[in-house]
């Protein structure tokens, strides 16, 4: 298996030896029960990772590593944009965790006007947390050093203002009727930014549809099943990684 990654607010300039502590330190002693010798990754969630060695495990919490080189990894091209409406129940962590698992760099909850679930005030703010350490915990478990970006709410308005800024912008949408072109044979950008837009369970309105329209986005559909909005944008992202070499 490939070394457990763990998150650290700063890694030091130079090679060094680290104290991993705090929660992320309990959960390499306590938890993975890490041993001298053993490898890991530390990094910020931001790019910068260096590998290192377990030199001692102390007490509960506390994990010293002789940490390697400090890498900057890249930001991938082209950047991939998730707009998600909000699913209802728990539904959104899950397409949060499959996203970033699949490689998604960047995701937008939206209030879309056919959504049942609405995030207003304090709890509100509990789910966009919610889904902030989703993306972190699946970033942690699917070895990436670059963690997905999750914006707070978005209007339609705040969408739209997203997709004109975008390189290539599509609107998931099943039915014909509405223009719909395949994503597969779309023309996509080798670098730039890839915005892709999922509707709730009830459907991007022709208001939302229209507005999108105006900022230059497209509607495209995937194939002839129609998928839930927790998984549309897994199944989405994966089709686009595919196509633009970010897989190969």
């Amino acid at each position: 298996m490939t070394a457990p990654v763990f998150v650290v607010d700063e890694l030091p300039a130079s090679r060094s030896e680290f104290v991993l502590d705090g929660p992320e330190g309990r959960h390499a002693v306590s938890v993975k029960r890490l041993r001298t010798g053993e490898e890991v990754v530390l990094t910020d969630g931001a790019g910068r990772w260096a590998r290192g060695a377990v030199v001692a495990a102390e007490g509960k919490d506390r994990l010293v590593v002789s940490l390697g080189e400090v890498i900057e990894e890249p930001a991938e091209e082209p950047r991939i944009t998730v707009v998600q409406a909000l699913p209802k129940g728990d539904r959104g962590e899950l397409a949060v965790e499959t996203m970033t698992e699949t490689g998604v760099d960047a995701i937008v909850p939206w209030a879309a006007a056919r959504c049942i679930t609405q995030w207003k005030g304090e709890r509100g703010a509990k789910a966009l947390a919610k889904w902030r350490a989703t993306a972190r915990e699946a970033g942690k478990q699917s070895r990436r050093v670059r963690f997905p970006a999750v914006a707070d709410v978005s209007t339609s308005r705040q969408v739209a203002e997203v997709l004109a800024r975008a390189d290539f912008a599509a609107v998931l949408h099943e039915d014909r009727d509405y223009g719909s072109e395949p994503l597969a044979t779309a023309a996509l950008p080798a670098t730039g930014e890839i915005v892709l837009v999922v509707g709730p369970e009830g459907g991007v309105s022709p208001d939302e549809l229209a507005l999108f329209a105006e900022a230059g986005a497209k509607a495209y559909r995937l194939g002839r099943s129609v998928l839930r909005t927790s998984t549309a944008g897994t199944a989405a992202a994966s089709l686009i990684l595919g196509r633009t070499g970010r897989w190969s």
